[in-house]
């Protein structure tokens, strides 16, 4: 597999665990914060564990600002998803608007 395709991946994925670890615990706010944190932290350990070899494979064939806007980008399709279908939550016009900003913004910094 090419490291384009494994970086994006691995990204994708520890965007995942990363939105579970700073959002899914709105769900259970009767917890206490010391538990949600603790859980919180478990489950960013995993997020560690496929963003630095994102890091690492991705740097092979991209630079690191561009890691970061794809970091950025997945984050926010990530985010959107988790967003309208673990919380429940609707994206409106306006931030559907300023995703796609972010996404322009991203266009840039590929370009040569």
């Amino acid at each position: 597999m090419s490291p384009q395709i494994t970086a994006i991946g691995l990204l994708t994925l520890s965007n995942v665990f990363m939105t579970f670890a700073w959002y899914g615990h709105l769900k259970f706010k009767a917890a206490p914060l010391a538990t949600v944190v603790l859980i919180s932290w478990g489950i960013a350990f995993f997020e560690y564990c496929l963003q630095v070899p994102a890091n690492r494979i991705g740097h092979s064939v991209f630079s690191t600002a561009e890691l970061k806007t794809i970091q950025e980008v997945i984050t926010l399709t990530v985010f959107a998803v988790f967003s309208v279908t673990y919380l429940g939550e609707a994206l409106r016009w306006n931030h559907l608007l300023g995703f796609g900003l972010i996404a322009c913004g991203a266009f840039f910094v590929f370009q040569k």
